[in-house]
C-alpha cells in the first residue's frame, strides 16, 4: 500500500481523540449555533453532548439532529479554536451574560446542596467533590462529639476560585417590603468573600445559562479557562448532589388534603358569583364601561380579570399545602424546570382558556354547545375550566381546552415562518455593515452608518447585562467600600 502511495494524494485517517470538529444544531438561528469542539471517540452511532452547552443550541436529547463538520487543514483548526471554540463563546453577544451554564438537574442539585445549613461528614464530603479536582478536602467547620463535620457550602466554596467576591440576591426572594439580608428565612441573599459562601442559596440567579451571576462573574474577573473549569465542576458536584439528597417527581406529588380542595371549592364557587353579578349588572344596563371600552368589551374584561384572579388564588392555596420542600416547588422556584403556574394548572385550577386574548367565542353564535342556554354569559359556557390536571377535565372542559390548544400549535407555527423570513431580510440588510478600526460602523461604500457602534461604542460582550455595573465595580474593587 505504502509503494502505491506517490506525490499529491491525500491520506485521510480516522477521527481521533482532541481533533477539532465543527458542531451545528439547526436552525442556525445566532453565532453559537455552530461552535467548534475537541472529539473524544466513544462507543455506539450517536453524538454525545455536555449538558451544560445545549442552550446555546437550544438543544435537548428527545431525537435531535446535528451536523458535524471535520476540518481538513491546519489553518481551519486553528481559526475555530481562536474564534468559535465552546469556551470562547461562555458570554453571549447579545447581553454579555453567560449563555452556557448549569440548565435543570444542575441548578436543582446546586439548590439542595446549598440552600440552608447542613452539617455533612468527611465520608459525605469525598462523595460529593470527587467527581472535581480534588487535592485536598478544606478543614472541618467544628466538631459534633468528637467527629468533625462540614458545611454543606463549604463543599460549593471548594470549586470556588479564591479571591471571589459577589453580594446579590437569589432567584428564591420573594421580595420582602424590608430585606433581612443575610438573616434572610429563605437563605436568598448570597454573599460570598474570597471565595468562599457564607450566606445564601445557589439557584438558577448563580449559576445558570443566561442568568448564572457568579458563573458570570468569574467569567470576566478570571477568564476563560478557569470559566470551563468551573462549569466542569459545578455541573459534576451538582449531579453528585442530587444523587445524595435524592429527588424525584411522581404523579403523588400534585396530592393535596382534602381541607385544600375545599378551599379551592369554594374559592371558585365565590369567583362564579361575582361573575354572575357582573352579567346581571350588565343585563340591567348597571354596568360603568372602562376609559376607552365599549360596554361588552368592559363586560368581557372584567369576568377575564375576575377568573384570572382565582385561578392565581387556588395556586397560592395549592402552592401553601405543598410546600417548599415539594420536588415541584422547588424545580419552579430555584429556576430549574417550570413555574408555579404549571403547578397551579396541576393541582389547582387549570383556568380560563383564551382565544386570541379574550373568552371563547368566535365562530360561535348565540352559544358554544348545546348544552348552554341560548345567550349564557357565565364561566362554564366560555371556556372556563375550573378542574386540574390531576383531577381530570369534564368532556365540555377538554373541548375548550382543545380549542385553546389549537390556538397555541397554529400560533407557533405562524410565528416561526413570520419570524424566519424577518431574520432573512434584516440579515441581508445588514450583511455588508462593518465596525472600522475607527470605531465607526460603515458599509461597502465605506459610507458611515453610525459614528460609533450602537452610538455607545460598547461591545455588549464585554459589558454587565447592558448596564452601567462596570464603573461601580472598579469603584468598589479600588475603594474596597460598596456602594449602594
Amino acid at each position: 500500500m505504502a509503494d502505491t502511495l506517490e506525490v499529491g494524494w491525500k491520506v485521510e485517517r480516522q477521527l481521533k481523540n482532541g481533533d477539532v470538529v465543527l458542531f451545528n444544531r439547526q436552525p442556525s438561528l445566532h453565532r453559537m449555533s455552530i461552535m467548534a469542539h475537541e472529539v473524544k471517540v466513544m462507543p455506539n452511532k450517536t453524538f454525545r453532548l455536555n449538558p451544560a452547552v445545549c442552550p446555546p443550541y437550544n438543544a435537548d436529547f428527545d431525537g435531535d439532529e446535528m451536523n458535524m463538520h471535520v476540518l481538513q487543514t491546519e489553518e481551519a483548526r486553528a481559526e475555530a479554536k481562536m474564534l468559535i471554540h465552546v469556551q470562547e463563546n461562555i458570554l453571549s453577544p447579545r447581553f454579555g451574560g453567560p449563555i452556557i451554564g448549569g440548565i435543570h438537574d444542575h441548578i436543582s442539585g446546586m439548590y439542595l446542596l446549598t440552600n440552608g445549613k447542613n452539617r455533612l461528614r468527611k465520608e459525605q464530603i469525598i462523595g460529593l467533590l470527587r467527581s472535581s479536582d480534588i487535592q485536598e478536602i478544606p478543614e472541618p467547620a467544628g466538631e459534633e462529639d468528637g467527629i468533625p463535620y462540614w458545611t454543606n457550602k463549604q463543599v460549593f466554596s471548594y470549586i470556588l476560585p479564591e479571591g471571589l467576591d459577589i453580594t446579590y440576591t437569589a432567584g428564591i426572594c420573594t421580595s420582602c417590603t424590608e430585606c433581612k439580608k443575610e438573616n434572610c428565612e429563605r437563605d436568598a441573599y448570597v454573599v460570598i468573600k474570597n471565595g468562599q459562601l457564607i450566606h445564601g442559596t445557589i439557584d438558577e440567579k448563580g449559576i445558570g445559562a443566561f442568568k448564572g451571576l457568579v458563573l458570570d462573574r468569574i467569567v470576566k474577573d478570571y477568564g476563560q479557562t478557569l470559566a470551563i473549569k468551573f462549569i466542569d465542576s459545578m455541573t459534576r458536584l451538582a449531579i453528585r448532589s442530587i444523587m445524595h439528597y435524592g429527588f424525584s417527581f411522581g404523579i403523588d406529588d400534585e396530592d393535596i388534603p382534602i381541607e385544600a380542595n375545599n378551599q379551592i371549592s369554594e374559592l371558585l364557587k365565590v369567583a362564579e358569583k361575582k361573575v354572575m353579578d357582573i352579567i346581571i349588572a350588565y343585563n340591567e344596563g348597571n354596568l360603568e364601561p372602562l376609559p376607552g371600552r365599549t360596554i361588552d368589551e368592559t363586560l368581557e374584561l372584567k369576568i377575564m380579570q375576575e377568573l384570572g384572579k382565582a385561578r392565581d388564588t387556588t395556586g397560592n392555596i395549592a402552592g401553601k399545602y405543598l410546600g417548599i420542600e415539594n420536588a415541584a416547588v422547588v424545580m419552579a422556584t430555584s429556576g430549574a424546570r417550570g413555574s408555579m403556574l404549571n403547578l397551579t394548572q396541576m393541582a389547582g385550577c387549570v383556568g380560563q382558556q383564551a382565544v386570541r386574548g379574550e373568552r371563547i367565542r368566535r365562530g360561535y353564535s348565540g352559544r358554544t354547545l348545546s348544552n348552554f342556554k341560548w345567550d349564557d354569559l357565565g364561566a362554564a359556557a366560555h371556556g372556563f375550566v375550573k378542574s386540574s390536571y390531576k383531577s381530570g377535565l369534564s368532556p365540555t372542559e377538554y373541548f375548550f381546552h382543545s380549542i385553546g390548544g389549537r390556538e397555541g400549535l397554529v400560533d407557533t407555527a405562524v410565528r416561526t415562518s413570520q419570524s424566519g423570513y424577518l431574520q432573512r431580510r434584516l440579515v441581508n440588510a445588514l450583511q455588508d455593515l462593518e465596525v472600522q478600526y475607527d470605531g465607526t460602523v460603515r458599509d461597502t461604500r465605506n459610507m458611515i452608518v453610525q459614528f460609533k457602534y450602537g452610538e455607545d461604542g460598547v461591545n455588549p460582550m464585554k459589558s454587565e447585562h447592558m448596564k452601567p455595573e462596570a464603573v461601580r465595580k472598579v469603584i468598589e474593587s479600588v475603594t474596597g467600600r460598596e456602594i449602594e
